[in-house]
């Protein structure tokens, strides 16, 4: 395989897609799907679909990698490196590995039992479409809940409950249906639970950090055989891509989400399916 700078403009491409998109609530799974197959065309991309599918492994690599890095000091915290400084309440459970893990479980227990349907079934344009459109309306009320509420706001990751990441796993569920979004989810969840949208975002982030890496090293295990010379570049580009663009969108994210809240999301994930509906069926 000859190495082309248009094959390196689709690697910086998707990696900024998935960057952009993955830990935001649009859903990076319905975006990399509508530019897959819309445009770039895997089974073209990179000279197999199986090369191809290892590219968007090691993309979202990339994006975890981002995660990680930026709320390291919490890792930290919670594997014991660090001091449990917190501006939590006094007397409050600080977050832990515990939390973690509750919030993981149920997503992980029907994405076991369910990995094969959801492959077969739902990774379309039609699923993502709908995907888009009902979890638009999912974010939608879990603002107006919010704004009618008067109970007190957690506001501090450090005061989630072992319940609420109980309720917030429990809505992560429906993001195993693709172009629901793992985000757009969570968030909602944590939102409708009586949590702040940047409190509950933050959860969501830490949350991603296990089962994503988890889930791609997994998909690695099987795909050692295509790190070639020929896709090694294109692998790196899209990595640092894909690394550096989910550092912007994240710091971006975090710092406006309790001020524009999720409405906007929604908005604009409503247009994006309408335009998919229009030009596309």
């Amino acid at each position: 395989m000859d190495w082309d700078l248009f094959s390196l403009f689709k690697s910086l491409l998707l990696g900024f897609v998935e960057g952009m998109t993955e830990f935001a609530p649009v859903s990076s799974t319905g975006h990399m799907i509508i530019v897959d197959d819309l445009w770039l065309k895997s089974q073209q991309f990179l000279g197999s679909k199986e090369v191809a599918n290892t590219f968007k492994i090691v993309i979202q690599l990339g994006s975890i990698l981002a995660v990680v890095i930026l709320f390291r000091e919490k890792f930290f915290q919670m594997l014991g490196l660090r001091g449990r400084h917190s501006g939590a309440p006094a007397g409050t459970p600080k977050l832990n590995l515990l939390h973690v893990f509750i919030g993981l479980l149920p997503a992980g227990i029907l994405g076991v039992l369910f990995n094969d349907y959801i492959d077969e079934h739902l990774f379309s344009l039609e699923t993502v479409v709908g995907a888009l459109v009902v979890g638009a309306f999912l974010m939608i009320a879990a603002d107006l809940v919010m704004r009618n509420s008067k109970r007190r706001t957690i506001d501090s990751v450090d005061e989630i409950t072992y319940g609420k990441a109980l309720m917030m796993g429990l809505f992560q569920c429906v993001s195993l249906w693709p172009g629901f979004s793992r985000s757009g989810a969570t968030i909602s969840g944590g939102v409708l639970v009586g949590m702040s949208h940047r409190a509950a975002a933050d959860f969501t982030f830490i949350m991603a950090v296990p089962i994503m890496a988890g889930a791609s090293l997994v998909s690695l295990r099987h795909s050692w055989q295509y790190f070639t010379l020929d896709a090694l570049p294109y692998f790196i580009v899209g990595f640092i891509s894909a690394f550096v663009f989910a550092l912007i969108s994240i710091r971006f994210f975090l710092k406006l989400i309790n001020r524009i809240k999720l409405v906007p999301f929604a908005i604009y994930r409503i247009v994006l399916a309408a335009v998919i509906y229009l030009v596309w069926f």
